[in-house]
């Protein structure tokens, strides 16, 4: 009696077996849908938590020119004071110690950069360079609006036949999901806004440390400071 009964609690095992698998199989892809439904949900809205407007950042870009032509310290000033006058603290957390600069490499690319502005949503900064360089633009989740504030910055995209040339006051818009080769020529700097998952667009921004510079202390301090500003940020509740 003693064999059967094994045979039987065999057989059942098996079966259980490919039940197991299925189920887990369809929790699983329940999961990936949820969370495939609740980032596409998120993409949708994400624009609610955008303070900074375009426009007006490209106005003030220009104002900061024409108030300190070929001045950098003149134009960071101008552009700093005209933020922290038009949102208060309350709203938004800007960074205004504009001494604090840190190295950025990035699709080849070198330059250095001071963080006005970090959160979940959007970031400003000051980028440039005084030697020049040129790399790629990266793929990025976000709208890239690089204001040039002084040189200039060409750029191109594949089959293109002739460059796209950017000078003081233009911007130089980068749609989300666009990858160009881009260069700056000597002393070349932009205010440089981007709006989107910002979180998104940091390992391309930190990879180049791994694959290249192993420049650990600039790894830590742009990590330190984006996430300090970050964090500031979302204790406004600013997203």
């Amino acid at each position: 009696m003693s064999k059967p009964s094994r045979q039987t609690n065999g057989s059942l095992s098996k079966t259980k077996q490919p039940r197991n698998r299925l189920t887990k199989w369809f929790l699983s892809a329940m999961v990936l849908l949820t969370a495939l439904a609740s980032f596409s949900w998120l993409d949708s809205i994400k624009s609610r938590w955008y303070v900074f407007d375009p426009d007006h950042l490209h106005a003030l870009a220009r104002a900061a020119i024409a108030s300190s032509p070929d001045d950098m310290d003149g134009m960071i000033s101008h552009i700093v004071t005209n933020l922290t006058a038009t949102y208060p603290t309350s709203r938004i957390a800007l960074n205004p110690d504009s001494s604090e600069w840190v190295f950025n490499n990035a699709g080849g690319a070198m330059g250095a950069m001071y963080v006005i502005h970090a959160s979940i949503t959007e970031y400003l900064i000051i980028f440039g360079t005084p030697l020049g360089t040129e790399g790629h633009s990266g793929l990025h989740p976000a709208d890239d609006y690089f204001h040039i504030l002084k040189g200039e910055q060409w750029a191109f995209q594949p089959g293109a036949l002739e460059m796209e040339r950017y000078v003081p006051g233009d911007v130089h818009l980068m749609r989300r999901g666009v990858a160009k080769q881009y260069k700056m020529h000597e002393g070349c700097w932009a205010m440089e806004y981007a709006r989107g998952w910002i979180p998104l667009m940091m390992p391309f921004g930190l990879a180049d440390t791994f694959t290249s510079t192993l420049d650990i202390p600039t790894l830590i301090r742009t990590i330190r400071i984006s996430g300090r500003e970050m964090t500031r940020n979302l204790l406004l509740g600013k997203i």
